[in-house]
């Protein structure tokens, strides 16, 4: 199985704007990214509508395509660098990584990596354990429901399941409960198709994606890590990412 990292970056952001861009010890966020998806991936491209950012790539010796301004997300444009890059390459996986993730480990590569060797996975991702009341009652952090083979029964961005006899500040104690962590990998045919889909009522309801691709039956496998990522959405969290790694 060959899988290829496609890391979408917008330049348009309404909290952050320029956040591929934005400096950690001198070097832009984005090439942090893009490092450390080449210790596990022999092609790694940038997917980017804005001139500013593939200049970035192309300075620090990085792969980079051009797509268009419309995406409405990520998905639609790592599916759009996939389609353009398949005219080039042989790849059966597509791993989407957040441009905002600068420390994502290599080890959570390779777990979302070895969740195609389940022949009946469509999709993967990663979840990991809750153990505050913080996260799981922010409505913020989304939260994952999996069954006994792992796979995604249900995301929300409520606490689920409700315990309807436990008081709430128990639930921690009386339940797993899983944060869901915004790495995605797909079968290249999936990517293209989950694309073409109409958004769905659960996916409206809770402006979530993926429950656009659980409505119409694609099976998303989930595995667990203990490492928690930091993503960055505001300059607040730059600086606060800043502080805890000691940059």
């Amino acid at each position: 199985m060959k899988a290829i990292a496609i890391i979408p970056a917008r330049f348009a952001s309404t909290r952050f704007p320029g956040k591929p861009l934005a400096l950690i010890n001198g070097k832009p966020m984005v090439q942090y990214v893009y490092e450390r998806c080449c210790t596990i991936f022999e092609k790694v491209y940038v997917a980017t509508d804005d001139a500013r950012i593939e200049n970035a790539v192309l300075t620090f010796g990085g792969k980079v395509v051009m797509t268009s301004a419309d995406h409405p997300s990520g998905t639609d444009r790592c599916a759009e660098a996939a389609q353009m890059l398949s005219n080039k390459y042989d790849f059966d996986v597509v791993v989407n990584v957040q441009g905002d993730e600068p420390f994502i480990e290599t080890e959570q590569l390779k777990q979302i990596i070895n969740c195609f060797a389940d022949s009946s996975t469509d999709i993967a991702t990663l979840i990991t354990p809750i153990h505050s009341n913080k996260i799981l009652f922010d409505t913020n952090k989304v939260k994952a429901v999996k069954s006994t083979t792992d796979f995604a029964l249900l995301f929300s961005r409520h606490p689920i399941p409700y315990q309807r006899d436990t008081k709430e500040d128990e639930w921690l104690n009386t339940n797993s409960y899983y944060l869901h962590l915004g790495l995605y990998a797909y079968r290249k045919h999936v990517l293209f198709e989950i694309t073409q889909l109409e958004q769905s009522p659960l996916e409206i309801a809770e402006k979530l994606e993926q429950l656009r691709w659980i409505e119409n039956g694609y099976r998303i496998k989930t595995t667990l890590t203990s490492h928690g990522n930091f993503g960055v959405d505001t300059p607040e969290d730059l600086e606060n990412l800043k502080i805890s790694n000691s940059l």
